[in-house]
């Protein structure tokens, strides 16, 4: 009797629960959530953990497809750009670098910057006459993308570690004359009586300590060492997944923030999905981020520690924990060593601009007229200082330039080229030693970047304006 009895409530028990289960799997389809029934097949937010291809294999099958894969992308920047060095007469901070000069985006056939300009967005779109260098920038391999580093990068973190961050089956892409002076200075908010406090040096595990010791405190040197120390990326590390021929003690966050500036080093964001919708990342500087108050291009995160512990936690693994476990995620400890690298970070200060007075604007003495009146476009017809007011020339918001409406829809290798949605405002202080600009790297030229928000906001600039709006900049 107390086995059927008990055989009675098992059934009657399982019953119920596969009714309630049931239920609440319908009442959860209706309402759209994750569970749905019948998900969109092939459509995944994770990678692949469990890898089925031999390492060997993997290797051998990427290099044969390098050349092609880097022939595309070549193919892709020589149809929209003028890649040639035209170096100006204005040099970056320390004076070891020209800034390139002109528009450098090519206009469609038969088209000028007049005509365009006095094109309404739904003509240019009808027309298809957005030029292909003002669409978002893809990844030299966006279906596969991860971090990119430039060769002059490259072969000094080998000199210097014996530390390879070569990938075997892709290449960086732009031109070493459109990225910053390599390696940058390196200005401190603490200490503006040294200037170049790196000497001229790239500042990494070998020498932060004799550089540094006597001018950082013991937090900030423990700080500036987890920023050069090496650490598993998604790219470089230990698996059979990853994309160096020898398995790789990692990444730094110097590696692409070189002495707190960039040297260019891409990489795809890890906050969106699918793959073709993530946005190229141009690394942005490090310098002024006392004065920011958010991080990252679209993440807003609300402080330098929330980046610092989000960076090395998911985005060094394309904002993949589970993947991030696999290959050996860093895990901070927030108390002390986050808050000790966030404390350095917030010394790197802007380089010098001798033409601005205490409140970020030309002093009339030192600069000439034609900075003079690029000052008054940029607070004027050209708008430029609603969102990038001075002194640093950041209103520490997000905008979305709604570039959209210009262009169709449209795969560029890869890429899934349509709306951008609210970026950060990143400050324009020191701009000439950072190119290529936007968030993606797409404008390689300020003189590209003039010409860009001229269209966006329907601004009829003339020429000389343009020209006067692009000198100003160059003073910041």
């Amino acid at each position: 009797m107390r086995k059927r009895r008990a055989k009675q409530i098992l059934t009657l028990t399982l019953s119920m629960t596969m009714k309630i289960t049931i239920t609440a799997c319908v009442l959860i389809g209706l309402a759209g959530a994750p569970y749905a029934a019948e998900p969109a097949k092939g459509v995944t937010s994770y990678a692949p953990v469990a890898v089925k291809e031999d390492f060997a294999a993997t290797m051998a099958r990427m290099k044969a497809e390098k050349a092609a894969v880097m022939q595309r992308q070549m193919d892709l920047l020589q149809e929209r750009y003028d890649l040639s060095n035209r170096p100006s007469s204005v040099m970056m901070s320390e004076g070891k670098k020209a800034v390139q000069d002109g528009v450098r985006v090519k206009l469609p056939q038969g088209m000028t910057w007049e005509k365009l300009a006095l094109m309404s967005p739904e003509e240019i779109l009808d027309k298809n006459a957005w030029p292909k260098g003002f669409c978002p920038l893809p990844h030299p391999n966006h279906p596969e993308g991860g971090m990119v580093f430039p060769k002059f990068h490259i072969d000094e973190i080998k000199k210097q570690e014996a530390r390879d961050l070569t990938r075997f089956d892709l290449d960086f892409d732009l031109p070493d004359h459109f990225l910053p002076v390599f390696p940058p200075p390196m200005y401190l908010t603490t200490r503006s009586d040294l200037g170049d406090v790196s000497k001229g040096k790239l500042v990494t595990i070998m020498n932060y300590y004799d550089l540094f010791n006597g001018i950082l405190n013991p937090k900030q040197i423990e700080g500036l060492r987890l920023l050069v120390t090496p650490f598993p990326q998604q790219q470089f590390n230990q698996t059979e997944d990853r994309r160096s021929e020898q398995p790789s003690r990692g990444v730094t966050c110097f590696d692409c923030h070189v002495n707190g500036l960039s040297n260019g080093a891409t990489h795809l964001v890890g906050d969106i999905r699918p793959q073709e919708l993530r946005h190229r990342l141009d690394t942005p500087p490090l310098r002024g981020v006392n004065i920011q108050r958010l991080f990252g291009s679209q993440r807003a995160l609300k402080s330098v520690e929330d980046f610092t512990e989000f960076e090395q936690r998911a985005a060094y693994f394309d904002g993949d924990p589970v993947i991030a476990t696999k290959k050996g995620v860093n895990i901070l400890e927030r108390a002390s060593q986050v808050h000790f690298m966030a404390e350095f970070q917030a010394l790197l200060d802007f380089p010098p601009a001798p033409k601005l007075t205490l409140y970020g604007t030309l002093d009339p003495k030192k600069a000439p007229e034609s900075e003079l009146r690029g000052e008054q476009i940029f607070n004027g017809k050209a708008k430029c200082s609603v969102c990038h007011p001075a002194p640093y020339y950041t209103d520490n918001l997000m905008h979305n330039l709604k570039a959209e409406r210009f262009f169709k829809p449209q795969t560029i290798n890869g890429r899934l080229a349509s709306a951008d949605g609210p970026i950060k405002t990143f400050p324009l202080r020191g701009i000439k030693d950072s190119p290529p600009y936007l968030h993606d790297g797409r404008l390689l030229t300020l003189a590209d970047t003039v010409e860009f928000f001229n269209m966006i906001q329907e601004l009829k600039l003339t020429e000389q304006e343009k020209r006067d709006l692009t000198a100003f900049m160059l003073a910041l």
